[in-house]
């Protein structure tokens, strides 16, 4: 089983230096050409439409390493039993054959030192279970499905093997797309997980970007043409830029769909799968999603081989049993002054960041002017303000400026990192939600 040589070490400053030179040393082993399987956009028809269908000869490909997993002694010393006992504590269920053994220590999982260092950095006391077990299933290059809540650890439990997967693939060539494409259904998460990539990529000189709809294109297409390892990407802008030849995704060996049954939802499907038709069948693949309906099971059995699921807690979707939930029922009357109470006691703790999530675009831009005329320190996002305004307000309330955040469901997801408190100021009482 292939494990970690000494060079990997030092595959951070080789890569850097290859790349000064152009893009690796070496004649192309994956050919020289940009294409994106179409000729360009079309203002009309279906995203995807002009995308072929590659039909793909697995004896002409250029082989690739996937199975980088080193067991650690402590792992294999496990009984069967203590296996069983760790998964049952943490709520874990296999399904599937040839699932290793989880880890229970960050050293377990026998990742390079390039990867532990800025794990160490972040003075962790244990992996997840989600980490503990899809760790060693993804570095040992196996398809695998996850069915995790949000804020489970899985941007991490796909992205650290995605590196050491990297790491171990030809230098990319000039006119190269990614080696690691991750899927997903909105650009909150593509930003978020692209913040993820850079931070833990960094080491090892790998590039990363993020490509999503809303924004210019002209910034997204110099990231690609430099070249990327890594792009994380909605399915739409994506598609426009495979089919302009901007990228493509013949080095592509690594594969994750993060948040599956929200894209679905999204009605993302047929452009999931003419992305998916640009990459080799024999790729590895990592299927991420809160719920397992039928509908992501199919899609699973499309694109995935002899994979294993692991399954975090209930399939069914519910709250995370880890956030503790007060919901108070009131009348509209008293709803402004126990806002107001509930404020005056968050603002006074040292973590005070706060999101008021409310019904519509209106009640938002109310409820700001409103507070802000009052001296609290509020801002407000919603759909109808312009992806640079919304990623300014975003970044002032990352950063303390503006601790106080107030919403529409358009920024109900990805703002899960720095935020300690999060309320519901609606309208009627079933919506009195935790988010």
């Amino acid at each position: 089983m292939p494990g970690y040589s000494d060079r990997d070490r030092d595959r951070g400053r080789d890569r850097d230096r290859d790349r000064d030179r152009g893009y690796g040393g070496g004649p192309p082993r994956f050919g020289g050409n940009r294409g994106g399987g179409g000729g360009g956009g079309g203002k009309f028809g279906n995203p995807g439409d002009r995308l072929r269908k590659k039909h793909w000869n697995l004896d002409e490909l250029p082989k690739f390493e996937k199975n980088f997993y080193q067991q650690h002694p402590d792992v294999a010393r496990r009984s069967p039993q203590e296996v069983e006992q760790f998964r049952r504590t943490r709520t874990i269920t296999v399904k599937g054959r040839e699932c290793p053994n989880p880890i229970t220590k960050f050293h377990e999982a026998s990742f390079p030192s390039y990867v532990m260092d800025v794990i160490n950095k972040q003075n962790w006391t244990e992996p997840t279970p989600i980490q503990a077990q899809g760790w060693p299933l993804a570095l040992s290059g196996q398809d695998m499905v996850g069915i995790a809540q949000t804020g489970s650890g899985k941007t991490l439990s796909y992205l650290l093997p995605a590196i050491v997967h990297i790491n171990h693939q030809p230098f990319l060539e000039r006119g190269d797309g990614p080696i690691c494409l991750v899927l997903a259904p909105t650009r909150e998460l593509a930003q978020q997980v692209q913040q993820v990539a850079a931070e833990y990529g960094r080491a090892s000189r790998l590039k990363s970007t993020c490509i999503y709809g809303g924004a210019p294109k002209g910034p997204q297409i110099r990231d690609l043409e430099r070249g990327v390892e890594i792009c994380i990407a909605t399915p739409g802008r994506l598609i426009d830029f495979l089919e302009a030849g901007k990228t493509n995704l013949r080095r592509c060996t690594y594969l994750v769909l993060d948040e599956a049954d929200r894209m679905l939802d999204m009605g993302f499907e047929p452009q999931i799968r003419k992305i998916v038709d640009q990459i080799r069948p024999d790729r590895q693949t990592l299927m991420w999603s809160a719920t397992w309906p039928k509908e992501v099971r199919q899609l699973a059995e499309d694109f995935l081989k002899e994979y294993v699921q692991i399954n975090i807690g209930a399939l069914q979707l519910s709250a995370n049993h880890n956030i503790l939930q007060i919901v108070d029922v009131c009348n509209d009357g008293e709803k402004e002054n126990k806002l107001i109470r509930l404020l005056e006691e968050i603002m006074s703790e040292k973590e005070n960041k706060t999101i008021i999530f409310v019904e519509t675009k209106r009640r938002c831009d109310d409820l700001t002017r409103r507070m802000r005329r009052d001296g609290w320190p509020a801002m407000g996002i919603h759909g109808d303000k312009s992806q640079q305004e919304r990623d300014w307000v975003l970044n002032e309330f990352k950063f303390g400026k503006a601790p106080i955040l107030i919403a529409t469901d358009v920024a109900s997801r990805g703002l899960g990192h720095h935020v300690e408190t999060c309320q519901r100021e609606t309208l009627s009482r079933e919506h009195w939600v935790w988010k």
